[in-house]
């Protein structure tokens, strides 16, 4: 007899590694889930088979990749047999905004998504997504064929995450000793934190600066290790492991670490190189602070490192574009940081209460009128394009300045001069500004990427475009000591560093599920508050499942701090005490009561 089925598929970009930690999760929780992908078991393979065309076995969530759907005759008949034993409840397809051309991450398999809504049109269908403009939205109802769908949109507004970009050296050793210097100073409570580059080669160089200082870093209980796709998979999956039992610290990645981790305690995510666009920064950095406690995100900037990411993207839809609002952020030494995602993702302006380093710390800036330095761009490049030469980034920023020293001394000559890298971020400026652009052209070895005069060139030429250059004076986000409105991490209590070993104990002895299922830092943090001694009060925190599996545990670690902490509970029970004989006295030091325990002789 074919036993009731809910099956539930997702359509998921995640890594592999990351989806076997989901499913592990899942079946943690008593949820019997599965994954049909390229690594799953044959034996496996068989029983999900068996599931979907008999309704035999217990399968309730079954995680596919959109290659499935586009490839697999197999599995697309062996679905339509679910479907048509009443079997299929629902279809969701994750990370949606992939479906469109659009999207920050389009991937061609999730464009054949909409034959499912043809094949299967009464079966409900959810899109889910955390970064889709509207125009993305607009695009993936089209594609999806459900154009009176109904849209649930949350705000982008993560009040527990404090945004800051930093200027990033251009020496290598400098920037990481600035992130072990972070690292050191706010996590001191050993708290997990990702550090993202922007290729491999640049992950596997900055973990081994990492290691450079890697005996002060453990001195201090700090450990990091380097993760990417490229990796042998075992490697790999070690790697993530540790990072998610809070056995290792830190995880320097590449962008593609982090699609699928269900870490909620992630209390930093630096990154060490631009992202390249709003969508996939405001994803990458909400990887922290999950759990809702405050959690931080840094962006290191320089404009040097725009032309590498630049001929990475211009072959996208939108990449340059996508690429030079990501640019705006950082070099936006004024304005609100949350404003600049309400403004991409079209959401009304909120309040930022001081949670990110521009509203927090009134950086000071110094305004420089550049007007005369673009005229000197405008003019270097347009001799160089007559003459059919080229010029990169560096390359212009070494003409500009040496054309500025040879005319050193002139009456017509502008006093004021620019730091090298000042010059590159009048550059970027005015590419922004379209006086100049990018081109690019590719080798057997590489992409170039030139900068070339652009359409409001002559403007510039003729003085007649007022440009203005701010400096930040100091390092950004130093000014100012603690953010005006950030609610700054407080020290572990002894009650939730007990509960922390608590939960660390309870996952190994559970299957070896991640210590966060067990209990999440902000059920600890409640805990740790509230301090419940029962069972039913206990289910009010941490749900019925969790308190019915470890409350008499949690229970027992809770209860000596409810009788340290509550002076008349102490002194009613030594007043029954001393009525019936008792044994206990009472003893006073700096006004906390502890009890002392005495024999019967004394």
């Amino acid at each position: 007899m074919e036993s009731p089925l809910l099956l539930v598929l997702c359509f998921l970009s995640f890594r592999i590694r990351m989806l076997f930690f989901q499913v592990m999760g899942l079946t943690a929780l008593g949820i019997p889930a599965y994954m049909l992908t390229s690594t799953t078991s044959k034996e496996d393979e068989k029983y999900i088979y068996k599931a979907l065309d008999k309704g035999e076995g217990a399968l309730t969530i079954l995680y596919v990749t959109p290659e499935k759907i586009s490839k697999s005759k197999r599995f697309m008949s062996k679905l339509e047999k679910c479907h048509h034993g009443g079997r299929l409840s629902l279809v969701a397809i994750d990370e949606a905004h992939c479906c469109s051309q659009w999207g920050h991450d389009f991937r061609p398999d999730y464009k054949n998504l909409g034959i499912l809504k043809i094949q299967f049109p009464n079966i409900p269908m959810i899109a889910l997504t955390a970064t889709a403009t509207y125009k993305v939205q607009t695009d993936l109802m089209e594609m999806l064929h459900i154009p009176k769908c109904v849209k649930f949109v949350s705000t982008v507004n993560r009040p527990n995450l404090f945004y800051k970009v930093l200027d990033k050296s251009s020496v290598g050793k400098v920037v990481i000793d600035e992130i072990a210097d972070y690292i050191r100073g706010s996590c001191s409570n050993n708290e997990s934190g990702i550090v993202y580059c922007f290729s491999r080669k640049e992950c596997e160089q900055v973990n081994e600066l990492l290691s450079l200082v890697a005996k002060e870093l453990r001195d201090r209980g700090i450990s990091a290790d380097y993760y990417h796709a490229d990796m042998d998979v075992v490697a790999r999956g070690k790697v993530h492991l540790r990072w998610s039992k809070n056995k290792l610290q830190v995880i320097v990645g590449t962008v593609a670490f982090g699609m699928g981790i269900n870490k909620p305690d992630v209390r930093f995510v630096i990154h060490h190189s631009l992202s390249k666009s709003m969508e996939t920064y405001y994803q990458e950095s909400g990887r922290a602070g999950r759990d809702g406690l405050p959690s931080e995100c840094i962006l290191y900037f320089r404009p040097g490192d725009i032309p590498r990411q630049s001929s990475m993207v211009f072959y996208e839809n939108c990449g340059l574009q996508n690429l030079y609002d990501i640019v705006r952020y950082c070099q936006s030494n004024r304005k609100c940081r949350r404003s600049a995602f309400f403004q991409h993702f079209g959401e009304a302006m909120q309040d930022c209460n001081g949670m990110c380093d521009n509203c927090a710390y009134g950086t000071e800036i110094k305004e420089v009128d550049a007007t005369y330095h673009a005229k000197i761009i405008a003019s270097l490049l347009h001799d160089m394009q007559s003459n059919d030469q080229r010029a990169t980034m560096l390359q212009l920023v070494d003409r500009f300045r040496a054309k500025i020293k040879a005319s050193a001394g002139a009456s017509n000559t502008p006093a004021s001069d620019l730091k090298k890298e000042e010059v590159e971020q009048l550059i970027i400026l005015l590419i922004l500004d379209r006086v100049l652009k990018e081109e690019f052209q590719h080798t057997a070895y590489a992409t170039n990427a030139y900068v070339t005069l652009g359409p409001l060139w002559k403007q510039a030429l003729q003085g007649k475009k007022a440009v203005k250059l701010e400096i930040t004076i100091g390092q950004r986000g130093n000014k100012g000591g603690s953010p005006k409105g950030a609610n700054k991490r407080t020290r572990t209590s002894g009650l939730e560093t007990k509960l922390d070993e608590l939960r660390i104990e309870l996952s190994s002895s559970h299957g070896g599920i991640f210590p966060h299922a067990v209990l999440s830092m902000q059920q600890i943090n409640m805990l740790g508050h509230q301090k419940p001694t029962s069972i039913e009060e206990l289910e009010k925190l941490i749900g019925k499942v969790k308190a019915e599996k470890y409350g008499n545990r949690i229970i027992e670690i809770i209860q000596p701090y409810v009788t340290l902490e509550n002076p008349d509970v102490m002194e009613q029970d030594l007043r029954k005490a001393s009525e019936n004989g008792g044994n206990k006295r009472l003893k006073k030091k700096d006004k906390n009561l502890v009890y002392v325990e005495s024999s019967e002789d004394e």
